[in-house]
């Protein structure tokens, strides 16, 4: 039993830590996300205007989820959403 409470006190420890770090570069992590959210926004338009010009409409669009998306996962989240994308093509 003791065992469980030292584990549960170990994980608060941990989350009381990051929280801490994160409320020092809050603003540094929201104009992270906000930038990526644009640089995203701005390469899915232009990834789907070059698929369209080669005839393929995948039909990923610009709206919150994707923005989210590509603002928290950055790259990642783009070739998730382009993945799911052709998932869906297919």
């Amino acid at each position: 039993m003791e065992h469980r409470y030292g584990m549960l006190a170990l994980a608060a420890i941990c989350a009381v830590v990051l929280l801490m770090g994160a409320a020092k570069s809050k603003k540094e992590w929201l104009l992270n996300i906000v930038m990526r959210s644009v640089l995203g926004t701005i390469a899915i338009y232009f990834v789907n205007a070059a698929l369209a010009g080669a005839g393929i409409h995948l039909g990923v669009g610009i709206n919150p989820v994707t923005v989210l998306t590509s603002g928290i996962l950055g790259f990642p989240g783009l070739v998730a959403i382009y993945s799911v994308g052709i998932y869906k093509y297919l």
